[in-house]
Order: structure tokens, then sequence, then C-alpha cells
């Protein structure tokens, strides 16, 4: 035998929902188990299919000063015109750098071997080479491994730019070029050919593939490829200001990443060189420019002297105006070294500029000093005048003059050895293994992410499924419960599934009597525990009948209403069980019969009573089935027959079960529950909600019928109930 023993009291609110909660997890760990195990064999797969990416690294130096000095580098870093660490950042990811980056390497041209579906890329990174039995279909038109192709030119005009050719190889060196599905025409390897009238060039280099493999080729613009080459490379510098410049390039192929890396280090310093190169060739320029007028201005100054000394019969200066000439000719020496500098500020920067101010303030400096001097020479002999001012032309001119030519000889030399102040330390390499994926990094994600998935997925559908989970719930709205039935495990394998064509869902039938079948069943055990408190509860009652009823379809109201027979029936008692369910009744499958010949019949008056009564498969047990689905069930339950069929069939069984349809349904129970005088309504755990039985117990009292009790039924131990209400159920045998 089996009982149920009573429910320790609710926790409060708050341990009920986390204790529920963890008894959820618990309840459908295998659930979660799966789910997970499945997004960890989804990482695994996507970490071995994904294409591996590798990264190649180089080093470059920015050194201060460039190797050979240039005459005029006091000048820039007097100016601070050095450029910066950003600055050089900038120059590396500028489009001048890479965008002849692109033009070395070709990177504007894309050739994409076509694929085996999902694992080609997988199998030929392992190596495998094209199998025997591809003859046709994806494994022909496929490249395997040790296949390839080399595009000695390829040009399209600006309307073919970013579409994608296709070439078949073909037999005898030959190839085809398609585009989408039209054939453009055909080509041989090491040859030029042209397509759509010219406006497609193309020259195959060589091809090492089976005929019928197929590449995909594509020339981008320029500017996409530039962008594109720009994503996939980083550079940054090596500490603060230590000049050391770390570039990276990431790609699929490594042999490739390493070329187009190497490509961007020699361009940039290229442009380096250059750079320096023409800074010097101005420079040298404008010194060249002065050279003439400097040298007229001595050779004039040389004449006004000597006609000077003729005119006055060699004059010669005394001491006094000797030191005054040195000083002068040494302030003019100033005087033009600054307007050298002052020609290379102005054409950087404006009169406005901190620097160029500080070099007008200093010049004007030596011109005011210089004006005192001159005042100094007023005081002379105008003999002495002339001849210290002739004198001090020429020689501030010879000065003026040897500095311009050793600058010149100087900016010749700068620009025959320029050598930049950029030097590559470390040449392109690749790492040994790929950067991306990280397979272990993928498949903790992923495993991680299918269990938080899971869980939420549990937790959720906990949150929203609030069925009834114990007797306490139903008698918080003051319905007593008659029993909890456990759930049957050899009842589910009574259990099969229908379908009508009239129905969008199917519904489960029992194809036997558990009572029958297994008599020591807790659930059987269970319904007679119900057998016991039904004989007092109907004690009171005003008939024998006993209306089995329920919210929704699926609960197991049919289950309990032929078991309970049964068990009734094993008791000595003479029991009727009717399916009242005229529309998808299904008593009669738990007896084998038909349908046919039972209660429409009967109420329509096709039948007599005799004839619609059935023997079950126990004595004192009978049953009458549906009968045939009327188009009016409602109105037959109306009928006056159906009354005077209730009172012949109490007087002649001890007890009447009815079994009606869903109460939220249609209104056939609230029409049957006026002629029965117990009325026990059926929830199935964790499937019907409170708020259902409520909605049904008003539906019935609105017909003047009162819910005696409630059965719920198909209880089960889960941790989810354990935890929340303390469940328990023996077995005693």
């Amino acid at each position: 035998m089996s009982d149920i023993p009573s429910q320790t009291s609710n926790p409060a609110d708050d341990e009920i929902d986390l204790g529920r909660l963890f008894g959820l997890l618990l309840d459908h760990k295998w659930l979660i188990i799966a789910i997970t195990a499945l997004f960890s064999i989804g990482g695994i797969v996507y970490a071995l299919l994904a294409t591996p990416i590798y990264s190649a690294d180089a080093l470059v130096q920015v050194e201060n000063k460039a190797g050979m000095a240039n005459p005029l580098e006091d000048v820039r870093a007097m100016l601070g015109d050095e450029p910066s660490a950003d600055a050089q950042l900038g120059i590396l990811r500028s489009r001048l750098v890479l965008g002849r980056a692109v033009d070395q390497e070709r990177l504007d041209l894309i050739v994409a071997p076509k694929r085996f579906p999902v694992i080609g890329d997988f199998l030929v990174r392992r190596g495998v080479e094209r199998p025997g039995f591809a003859k046709s279909g994806f494994a022909e038109s496929s490249v395997w491994a040790n296949e390839a192709i080399n595009i000695g030119d390829f040009q399209v005009d600006a309307p073919w730019q970013g579409k994608a050719f296709t070439i078949v190889t073909g037999e005898a060196n030959r190839y085809s070029l398609r585009l989408e599905d039209e054939t453009l025409g055909e080509g041989r390897i090491g040859q030029n050919a042209a397509f759509l009238n010219g406006q497609v060039q193309l020259r195959v280099a060589e091809i090492q593939a089976a005929p019928g493999a197929e590449f995909t080729l594509t020339q981008r613009s320029r500017l996409e490829a530039i962008n594109e080459l720009r994503s996939r490379f980083s550079v940054g510098q090596q500490g603060k200001d230590s000049g050391l410049l770390n570039l990276s390039l990431t790609g699929p192929d490594p042999q490739h990443a390493q070329r187009a890396l190497n490509a961007i280090s020699e361009v940039y310093l290229t442009q380096n060189i250059q750079r320096q190169s023409a800074e010097a060739e101005q420079s040298l320029n404008f010194l060249e420019g002065q050279e003439p007028e400097i040298r007229e201005q001595l050779r004039a100054a040389e004449d006004a002297l000597n006609a000077y000394r003729i005119e006055r019969d060699s004059v010669d200066l005394s001491l006094e105006t000797q030191s005054i000439l040195e000083r002068l000719v040494n302030l003019e020496a100033q005087l033009s070294e600054l307007e050298f500098t002052e020609s290379e500020v102005s054409r950087r920067f404006s009169p406005g500029h901190p620097t160029y101010s500080a070099l007008l303030e200093n010049k004007q400096q030596l011109i005011n000093e210089r004006e005192r001097l001159n005042e100094s020479i007023d005081n002379l002999p105008e003999t002495q005048q002339q001849v210290l001012r002739r004198t001090r032309d020429v020689e501030l001119n010879q000065e003026i003059y040897l500095q311009l030519r050793n600058k010149i000889q100087e900016m010749k030399i700068a620009k025959a050895s320029t050598v930049g102040n950029v030097r590559i330390l470390d040449e392109a390499v690749v790492q040994p293994g790929p950067v991306e994926p990280k397979k272990p990094l993928i498949v903790v994600l992923a495993t991680l992410l299918g269990g938080m998935l899971a869980v939420g997925l549990v937790l959720l559908r906990g949150l929203f499924n609030r069925g009834v989970e114990s007797p306490e719930q139903i008698e918080e709205i003051g319905l007593p419960v008659y029993a909890t039935v456990p759930l049957s495990n050899v009842q589910q394998t009574l259990i099969k599934r229908i379908k009508r064509r009239s129905d969008k869902r199917s519904s489960s039938i029992s194809t036997g009597v558990l009572a029958d079948l297994d008599p020591t069943d807790t659930s059987v055990e269970a319904l007679r525990s119900l057998r016991t408190s039904l004989h007092f509860a109907m004690m009171e009652a005003g008939n024998n009948r006993l209306m089995i009823a329920g919210p929704s379809p699926n609960i197991g109201k049919s289950f309990i209403s032929i078991n309970l027979a049964a068990v009734c029936a094993q008791a000595g008692q003479k029991v009727l069980v009717v399916d009242a369910d005229m529309r998808k009744g299904h008593v009669h499958h738990a007896f084998g019969a038909q349908s046919e010949g039972g209660l429409s019949e009967l109420l329509s008056g096709k039948a007599t009573l005799d004839e619609v009564i059935r023997e079950g498969n126990k004595q004192g047990l009978s049953y009458i089935a549906r009968g045939s689905a009327p188009p009016n069930p409602s109105e037959l339950l109306l009928n006056q027959r159906f009354s005077e069929f209730l009172e012949e069939a109490s007087q002649r069984f001890d007890l009447v079960i009815i079994d009606t349809p869903p109460i939220l349904a249609v209104t056939d129970a609230a029409v049957v529950g006026k002629q029965c005088g117990t009325t026990l309504m059926v929830l199935r755990f964790q499937l019907n909600p409170i708020k259902e039985l409520q909605i049904a117990q008003r539906r019935l009292e609105t017909a003047g019928v009162t819910a005696k009790g409630a059965i719920l039924n198909a209880m089960e131990r889960k941790a989810a109930t354990s935890y929340g209400y303390g469940y328990y159920n023996y077995a005693y045998k």
C-alpha cells in the first residue's frame, strides 16, 4: 500500500523561491548538461574549422638626426621641426605608404580557390589532396591541397572592379573565364588574353590543379585594398620617446602577410630617404641662387675701395678705426647669418610665430648695435670714415661669400650621402603559431555560454510555468484536496498520442485500465485512498453521481474516472462510467472498444440504455462510450432524456462516475454538474495554474455547481517541489 503523509508547512516566500529555482536546476540537470555539451561540441567544431590567422611583425627605428648632418639642420632644430613619434605612426598608416605597398604586392588582386563546403579549408590545412571520387559536383570544382594558380597579370576597367570572375581549369594548359553563369571565353596558360572587348586583360602564369577546379578572381579598387590592409595593420611605439616602432600585420596566409609587411617597411624607409633628399635639394637650390648676387656685391665693394685709395693716394686705417671695423664686420656677418635663417623660417611660419618673433628680436638687437658703431664712425675724420666703410663692405662680402661657398659644398655632400633617419632593425617574420582563433578560449567560452543559456532557459521556463505543485496551493483558495495521485510509469506505457484531422493538436489516450493491469501501483493506491474519502463525502450528497471535471484537456480526467471506477468495483460496488465528452471522449479506448453506440445515440433516441451500457474488464464495472460525435453536444445534455437516463442509472448502479469535457473550453460540465451530487476538480501537476482553477470554479458557481474538492494528478517527486513544498511519497509492499 502507499500513503502520502501530511506536508510540511510552507517556508518563507523567499526561501520557497530560492529552493524552487535550485530544484528546477536539479530536475533539469540532464537538459542543462546536454545543452552545455552541445555548445561545447559546437565550440570545438568552430575552433577546428575556423581559418587560422597568423601575425607577422617587424621593428623600425626612427633616429632624431639623419646620418649626415644637413647644414640647415640647426635651423630645423631651432624651429622644433623634427617629426614626432605620433607623426611617424601617422605616416606609416597613411595612404602614401600603404598605397605603394598595395601597388608593389598587388594587394588589390584577390585570388580565392573554391573549397569543398564547410570543411574544405580544414581538409586543405590537413594536407588532404584531391580524392579519387572527386569526379563531379562540389568535389570536382573544389581546390584541394597542393593545388594553386599563379596570376601573371589581371587588369579590369572601372565598371568591372569588385566583380568576381571565375577561372575554370581545363585540359591541355587551357582555362575558361566565367562571370556569374556566363562564360566569357577561353585562354592559354602563359599568354595574354582579353575578354569583354578588351575591358578585362588576363595572363595566367601557371596552374597546378586538376581540370574542373575553380578559382575566383577579383580586382578591388585601390582605396578598398588600402582600407583592408589598414584594418589588418597595426603600429605602436616601443616605450616612450624610444624611437622604436613595432609593426605587425595579420592574415590567413603567413607568407603573404610577411611579404606585405616587408613591403610596408621598405616603402616607409624609401619615402623617408626621398624626403630628406628633397629637403637637401631645396636648400641647395636656395644657396646657389644667392651666390651670384653675393659675388657681384663683393666685386663692387672691392672696386669702390681701390678707386678711393687711388683717389686719396693709398690711405691707411688707424688702430682705433681698425678695431671699429672688426666689430662692425662681425656684426654684419651675424646679421647675414640671421638673414639666411630668416629665409628658411619665413617659408614655414608667419611673423607672429614665437620662434619667428624671437629671431626678429635677435636681429633687431644686432641692428641697434650696428647703429651705435655707425655713430662712432661718424665722429672719425672724413677720410677715415670713407676708407672704413669701403673696407667694411669688402671684408663683409668676403666673409659672406666664403660662408655661402662652404654651405654649398656641405649641402652637396649632404645631398649625395642622404640616408634618412629610419632604420629597419628587424625584417618581417611570421610567428610560428596562429594568433586566432584561440581554440581553448573559444571552447571555454562556448561551454560557459551553453551552460548559462541552459540554466537561463530552465529558470525562464520555471518562472513562466506556474502550474500547481503542491496540495497546499489548492487549499489556500479554500478547496480541499481529496487525493494526490503520483505519476505512474506503467500508465505512461499505456498512453498513445492520436490526432484527428479536425484537431490542431494531438491528444493522449489510455489503451488499458491501470487498476486491472497493476493493482499495486502507487497511483492505484492513491485512488483507493480517494475511494475511502469519497465514501464519506458522498454521504451528504443528494445522489450517487460523481462528476469528474477539469479546467483544461490532457490532465488525466478520464484516467481518474476509469481507474477510480475500477477500484470501487474491486471493493464490490456496482459502478457505471459515463463518457459525457461527446466531442473528443476516449474512455472506450481503455477497454479496447469503439465509440459508436454510446451516449450520443442514447440522448438522440437512436438507442436504449441497455443497448449502450457495456461491461468493463471486471465484474461490477460498466461504462457508456461517448457515441458518434454529434453536431450539438450541449443541446443533447440539456434534453430531458439525459435527466431520465441519470435517474435510471442511479437506481441501477451504486456509483455513477461522469467524465466531462474541459470547463474552460465548453459549457458541458456546468450542465452535467447541475444533476450530480458531487463534483471533483482534477488538476495536473505543474500544468494547471491556480488562476485556471479559480476561473473554472467561478464558471461552475455561475451555473449553480460547487466543486466538492480537488484531485492533484500526475504528482512527481522533483527537486523543485521537494525543496519548495516538501512533497513525500512512499511505496509500501
